[in-house]
């Protein structure tokens, strides 16, 4: 069994995912890096409202950035966030016994 602070820090993250907008991001990121215009236009939602999320995803670690001029652009952090997206993905898709 591993440590309490580890299953704490692992229920945390799992938190993060409880959120379907957040999960909408993930997914168009998952695709192409964006700056929050084009999440904004994408999702249909506000530029304040999706800044709000991806500060939330940032601070843990689920997504990175990166400044060109005055836009800052948005990517996933790494191959694991694909494929916690991918096993989820597949495990609401599979069908039960």
């Amino acid at each position: 069994m591993p440590e309490e602070t580890k299953l704490y820090d692992l229920a945390e993250l799992f938190k993060v995912f409880g959120d379907s907008t957040r999960i909408r991001i993930l997914f168009v990121l998952s695709e192409e890096e964006v700056c929050v215009c084009g999440l904004a236009e994408k999702l249909n939602m506000t530029q304040s409202a999706i800044s709000h999320q991806l500060k939330i995803l940032k601070q843990n670690k689920l997504i990175k950035s990166r400044r060109e001029g005055k836009s800052i652009y948005y990517s996933l952090a790494d191959s694991h966030v694909r494929a916690i997206l991918a096993q989820g993905m597949e495990h609401i898709e599979e069908e039960a016994p």
